[in-house]
């Protein structure tokens, strides 16, 4: 039985894996070793249509970490936020509230970067370090006890480390196996990606249009493109996804409204399931969760992954300030004090999320009223619009060195 030595290891090799093996690589050093097991190989994701939106913090960490100069000729700025609220069938759709997304400090509060890019731009800088090793295979379980935790591999491997880091997505095995529970529920509504080209420019302005059957945003992408995010009702979503290309960017089109003249799909379809879940404990002995191995959130706000690296700057500090005092990356009250940092932002991100997805998936008039009317207040109060803007660049509370653009 062959027993590989780590002093971290990372169960999971997508977007939060990696930026977390790179985040503790460049913040502890070339004597601290981390391992990544994922099953799939390091190719970049080119057949992934998504494109995500990427928050000033985040960026400010990307930045540190060696990725943001390899991907910032592909990422778009989003300079212009418009929030629509009215029925498909409307012939007029008022804008209710617009925001400028450009922060105090003259940067974007965001950028749109496409998946294949970043994944590319990520896997590229972990290779160029030494201290990072990935191993091709699936972790199953493991038996935390001191002073290190062994991780065994679906072949037979074992791994032995000081810690245990699940980023192995919402369906954890790791968490699983772990004991933690999640408290969460399904939505009826599924969600669909997809990039199109279009008549006129954006001109670097996000539309979020707030539709009965779930939100529909258009996220500027370089050129005259965007990519969709589009939530929907689940039974008219299965029977959208059996069009043809044609019906399918009518469909598309009837949610443009014109806005940017003639459409044209410039890749692929995707779907799944929407959800929300939230893990009950972020940390158990020797062992901690990340991204969607803790919590998941409605697509709404396109908050995911800037939570899922709000974790990996959070755990990185914590775990680089216990090594430094000649602790273990495993210590106990570095990860209880990771917890602590990053569960209630998180519960707090997902209640939101959710909140807003009930609020505006709703057709009634009397609802519909309210919510007009709220969005036009804050459409009139500058300052309120600041501090919204300024919460999602990940830049308030109690934030993480990394995203604040400093070195732990």
């Amino acid at each position: 039985m062959e027993v590989l030595k780590s002093d971290i290891v990372i169960a999971g090799g997508s977007y939060t894996g990696l930026t977390l093996a790179l985040a503790l690589a460049k913040s502890l050093g070339p004597e601290i070793s981390i391992t990544v097991v994922d099953r799939d190989s390091r190719q970049s994701r080119k057949d992934d249509v998504r494109a995500f939106a990427i928050s000033a913090g985040p960026r400010h960490m990307l930045g540190l970490l060696g990725v943001w100069s390899l991907i910032e000729d592909e990422a778009q700025e989003v300079r212009e936020i418009l929030l629509t609220d009215s029925p498909l069938e409307a012939a007029v759709r008022p804008v209710l509230l617009t925001y400028n997304n450009i922060l105090d400090t003259g940067e974007p509060a965001s950028f749109i970067v496409p998946s294949g890019a970043l994944n590319a731009a990520v896997a590229k800088v972990v290779e160029s370090l030494p201290s990072i090793r990935y191993v091709e295979g699936q972790a199953e379980e493991f038996e935390a006890g001191d002073p290190f935790v062994k991780v065994h591999l679906a072949d037979g491997r074992i791994i032995e480390a000081s810690l245990l880091v699940a980023a192995d997505g919402r369906r954890s095995r790791l968490r699983e196996a772990a004991g933690i529970k999640c408290i969460g529920w399904s939505y009826n509504q599924i969600g669909i990606v997809t990039q199109v080209e279009h008549e006129l420019p954006h001109n670097g302005r996000a539309i979020q249009h707030f539709l009965p059957g779930g939100p529909f945003a258009i996220l500027p992408m370089r050129g005259n493109r965007s990519c969709i995010t589009w939530s929907e009702d689940a039974e008219r979503a299965r029977e959208i996804l059996t069009f043809d290309n044609d019906a399918f960017l009518a469909e598309v089109d009837k949610r443009f409204a014109g806005r940017y003249g003639r459409l044209k799909l410039a890749g692929p379809r995707a779907s799944w399931p929407l959800e929300m879940h939230l893990a009950r404990r972020y940390v158990a002995h020797r062992f901690a969760l990340v991204g969607d191995a803790a919590h998941g959130v409605h697509p709404i706000a396109g908050q995911g992954l800037n939570l899922a690296f709000r974790d990996i700057a959070a755990l990185t500090e914590v775990v680089t300030d216990a090594v430094r005092i000649g602790l273990t990356p495993g210590d106990a009250d570095a990860l209880e004090r990771y917890e602590r940092w990053r569960r209630f932002d998180s519960s707090m991100s997902a209640a939101t999320f959710d909140g807003l997805n009930r609020l505006f998936s709703n057709d009634g008039t009397l609802l519909r009223s309210i919510r007009e009317a709220g969005l036009g207040l804050v459409d009139r109060i500058p300052a309120l619009k600041r501090l919204f803007v300024s919460e999602a660049a990940g830049l308030s509370g109690d934030v993480p060195k990394l995203l604040r653009g400093e070195l732990v």
